[in-house]
C-alpha cells in the first residue's frame, strides 16, 4: 500500500505554518517602515496646487515674508492660507490678463475660496500650534525647509513623533531670535547652541515631552 503522505510532506507544512504565522508579522514591519520611509509620508513629492504659485519668485525674488500671507502662525495653533482678496491686491493690477490666474479671478468674483492642497498633514490625533513654536524662536525654516527654492512647496522635514521629541529634548541649536523666526536664509554668526541658548534664556523656552503635549 502506498503511504497516505509523500517524503517531504512535514517539511512542506513546516513552511506553510512558518509563513502563516510570519506573513501578518512581516506586513506589519512592512507598514511601520513605509510610515518612517519619505516614500509613504509623501516627503520631497511637490505638491500641485489649483494655481501655480511658485515660492522662489514670491518670495526669494519679491521678498514676501512669510507672515504676509500665513499671518496665523503668529497668533493661532494654525498658519492658514491667504484669502483671494490678498492674492488680488497685487495681481488686479499685475499680470491681471494672464489664464494661469483665472481661478484667481474666479474666486474674487464668486466669493469661493480656492481649495489648496495640504503639503503638510499631520495625523488628527496630533496636536501642534504653530503660534506656540513661532514666538519661541522656532524658524519657519526648520519645519518647512527652504520654500524660497521651492517652485512647488514639499515636505522636507519627516514630522514623524521621534523628529519632534528629539528637538523638544534639545531645543537649543534650531532657537533663534524671534526677528529672525520667518528669515529663511538667517544664520547664527557663532556655534548655534550658543546662540540657542541665549534664546532659551530669554524666551523661557521648556518643551514639554510628557505625551498629553500632543495627545489629548
Amino acid at each position: 500500500m502506498a503511504p497516505l503522505f509523500r517524503p517531504g510532506t512535514d517539511s512542506l507544512l513546516r513552511v506553510l505554518i512558518a509563513l502563516a504565522l510570519g506573513m501578518p508579522v512581516a506586513s506589519l514591519a512592512g507598514l511601520l517602515l513605509l510610515a518612517r520611509n519619505p516614500l509613504g509620508r509623501g516627503s520631497f513629492s511637490p505638491r500641485e496646487q489649483p494655481v501655480e504659485f511658485d515660492h522662489r519668485h514670491h518670495v526669494g525674488d519679491e521678498g514676501i515674508p512669510c507672515e504676509y500671507c500665513h499671518e496665523g502662525a503668529w497668533r493661532s495653533p494654525v498658519a492658514g492660507v491667504p484669502p483671494t482678496q490678498r492674492c488680488l491686491g497685487c495681481h488686479a493690477q499685475v499680470w491681471n490678463q494672464s489664464a494661469k490666474l483665472e481661478p484667481v479671478r474666479a474666486s474674487g468674483f464668486d466669493g469661493m475660496p480656492l481649495r489648496w492642497n495640504r503639503v503638510h498633514a499631520l495625523p488628527d490625533y496630533v496636536w501642534f500650534s504653530h503660534q506656540i513654536h513661532v514666538n519661541k524662536g522656532v524658524g519657519c525654516v526648520t519645519c518647512h525647509g527652504r520654500v524660497d527654492t521651492m517652485p512647488a512647496v514639499q515636505q522636507v522635514a519627516p514630522l514623524t513623533m521621534g523628529w519632534c521629541l528629539e528637538c523638544h529634548r534639545d531645543p537649543t541649536p534650531w532657537l533663534r531670535p524671534l526677528s529672525e523666526v520667518a528669515n529663511l536664509t538667517w544664520r547664527p554668526s557663532g556655534d548655534p547652541r550658543e546662540t540657542g541658548r541665549a534664546v532659551q534664556a530669554a524666551l523661557d523656552v521648556h518643551p514639554r515631552t510628557n505625551c498629553n503635549t500632543c495627545h489629548f
